[in-house]
């Protein structure tokens, strides 16, 4: 029997890797604040910025070589561990951790070649798929060609869409028939980076499902919207053939236009970085991921971000993006707010979203995403994380899904 463990070898080494590399970096900083103190006086310069020289830089130096060394000797030993613990099964526990870590910390872990750094992968009850026909076809031996693909949000994973019960993925296959396969990335990552990722995969789900695809549908939470936007554009300017299979996208919080609380740690690191006092702890503030950055202003293309310095405070120069032609686009807005009715502008946010955002409205009319009016949602006293779990949305979806298509017969009564 297999058993399921919080913590596996890879994670050890992965931890070690971390702990070596926060202390490498708090020597760092306090070395640069070391510097900034002494430098009044004209004492303990060295030849690099933010580096001391004569025995204090020295004292540095070995406190950096010894971590890097003691790493390395541990790193090679919960190596040898690793067969240990092979054919343990991760814990729902763990996946969580695992997830919000690569939220957080997902470009850096994925850059230093950490081993707790998640590879993307598509899903289904709770383990990743081998996309081949072989494999898919034993795996689905019962489905059809209807595929829906959820796409989760930052700092969750594929088992956040089953919470409390409920499952959008599950109510979808009972009533109209589709498929649910999951998706699971590394959140820190760039949007774009995920977006490109997601569209070589889903190119290769098409090409060897065991049946022909008739109909792909997505439904995303929060920033997992902006990754599905992203793999649309790059799957179209590759010449995929899934957008062609593309039907519906269902938006459930998604920040199209940016985050509030991003903006907000923005301005936290231009008020650190304001003094020479306060700039060696602005670094602390730049640990957040490139994931995170991208949702200050909604980032979906490569160009929205490169050439940039993501910590800088800029006004929005995004590529404008329209949603894809010829998909059915639906937006749900969580409002805390229960009463209904009023100015869209009085209403409150999900706690982290904006409405407006959430809607694709803007107060460039360019930017502004097309989404039809029947196509939008309100969902009142609900909060972000409601909206992976209300059954309420889910009857939103069945009715917008189960609707026909223009040219095709209806999958519904």
């Amino acid at each position: 029997m297999t058993k399921s463990t919080h913590l596996q070898a890879s994670d050890l080494r992965g931890l070690a890797r971390l702990t070596a590399d926060a202390t490498t970096g708090l020597a760092d900083l306090v070395e640069a604040m070391h510097h900034v103190i002494a430098r009044p006086f004209g004492i303990a310069r060295g030849q690099q910025p933010e580096r001391t020289g004569g025995i204090t830089g020295l004292v540095y130096k070995s406190v950096r070589g010894v971590t890097r060394l003691v790493g390395g000797s541990l790193d090679a030993m919960l190596a040898l561990l690793k067969p240990t613990l092979a054919g343990r099964s991760s814990s729902r526990q763990r996946e969580a951790v695992l997830a919000a870590l690569n939220g957080v910390l997902g470009d850096y872990l994925q850059a230093s070649a950490n081993p707790l750094a998640i590879p993307m992968s598509l899903r289904h009850k709770g383990h990743s798929l081998h996309i081949t026909r072989e494999a898919l076809a034993g795996e689905f031996a019962q489905s059809g060609g209807k595929i829906v693909l959820l796409v989760h949000g930052l700092c969750l994973d594929d088992l956040c869409w089953s919470r409390r019960g409920h499952d959008h993925g599950a109510v979808l296959e009972r009533e109209l028939g589709y498929t649910p396969v999951y998706l699971r990335y590394n959140s820190g990552l760039h949007v774009s980076t995920n977006g490109q990722a997601l569209a070589e995969l889903l190119d290769s789900l098409i090409a060897h499902w065991p049946c022909p695809v008739e109909e792909l549908v997505i439904v995303a939470h929060s920033m997992g919207g902006l990754v599905a936007r992203s793999a649309c554009h790059y799957g179209k300017a590759s010449g995929h053939a899934w957008p062609r299979r593309l039907r519906r996208i269902a938006f459930l919080g998604t920040p199209h236009h940016g985050a509030p609380l991003e903006r907000a740690g923005n301005w936290v690191d231009l008020m650190l970085g304001a003094t020479p006092w306060s700039a060696p702890f602005a670094r602390l503030g730049k640990i957040r991921s490139a994931g995170i950055t991208d949702l200050r202003h909604g980032n979906v293309l490569d160009e929205d971000w490169q050439g940039h310095d993501r910590f800088a405070r800029v006004s929005d120069t995004r590529r404008v993006l329209p949603l894809p032609a010829r998909v059915r686009c639906h937006a749900i807005a969580a409002t805390s707010g229960k009463t209904r009715g009023g100015a869209l502008g009085r209403l409150p946010g999900d706690g982290l979203v904006p409405l407006a955002s959430a809607l694709g409205q803007h107060v460039d009319a360019q930017r502004t995403l097309a989404f039809a009016p029947s196509r939008m949602w309100i969902a009142h006293g609900m909060n972000h994380m409601d909206l992976l779990d209300r059954r309420e949305v889910s009857n939103q979806l069945v009715r917008w899904f189960g609707t026909t298509l223009p040219g095709r017969r209806s999958t519904s009564t």
